[in-house]
């Protein structure tokens, strides 16, 4: 004898598997759209580590002028006008920095000085090496105030020495870790512009006239 099911069992049965049914389709949206997040907060986190990288800018500049005598005050008053200072000025050599963000503009300026025989400009990250400073220096810090809670609780004078000269030992370290990521703070700011400075000779009565037939020459062969 067959049996059937009832009607309300064959839709309860039915229910529950489109219930199921759009269940899942429901979990693989959510974990599709948590997935798009995850990729955007990675993308958003890896732009905002490349925006904060710090790049050390410099420039080498070999320059052939007719008075290297007040060249070297010219690169100091050019240095002032760019927000920065003059490191060394010399006849032969000099060294400035100015704000990072005017070194095109100063590079030019300074070209105007003389003949341009050589130039170029450098950049050097020191993104992970000041992160890594970074970190040492929180370590450094932590574990100092960890041994200063612990000299605070010393029983004896002894555990106090040794303590304090933990102290000590952190405190050069913590010390030295700022005064480098300081002075990559200071680079990073002021970008370095090094000057070779050499005087441009100029020619005698019969160079004039080595270059006047040069001129000549060239214009008969070489013509626009």
């Amino acid at each position: 004898m067959k049996t059937t099911l009832p009607y309300f069992v064959l839709l309860s049965l039915l229910l529950v598997l489109v219930s199921c049914s759009g269940s899942r389709k429901y979990a693989e949206v959510r974990s599709f759209e948590q997935d798009q997040k995850t990729a955007a907060l990675e993308v958003n986190s890896s732009e905002a580590e490349v925006a904060q990288r710090k790049v050390l800018y410099s420039a080498d500049l070999t320059l052939a002028v007719e008075q290297p005598d007040s060249t070297g005050k010219a690169l100091g008053h050019i240095a002032e006008r760019y927000e920065g200072y003059a490191q060394e000025l010399g006849t032969s050599r000099a060294v400035i920095r100015v704000k990072s963000g005017q070194l095109e503009a100063a590079l030019q300026e300074i070209s105007s000085l003389g003949k341009v025989q050589n130039r170029s400009v450098s950049g050097q990250d020191v993104t992970e090496q000041y992160l890594d400073y970074q970190i040492r220096l929180e370590n450094s810090q932590k574990a100092r105030d960890r041994y200063l809670e612990l000299l605070a609780k010393a029983e004896n004078v002894e555990a106090a020495l040794k303590v304090e000269r933990e102290l000590e030992r952190l405190n050069e370290t913590i010390d030295l870790l700022k005064g480098r990521m300081n002075r990559m703070d200071h680079l990073e700011e002021y970008s370095t512009i090094t000057v070779q400075i050499k005087e441009r000779k100029k020619p005698g009565v019969l160079g004039y006239i080595g270059l006047g037939v040069y001129e000549a020459v060239k214009w008969l062969f070489v013509r626009n």
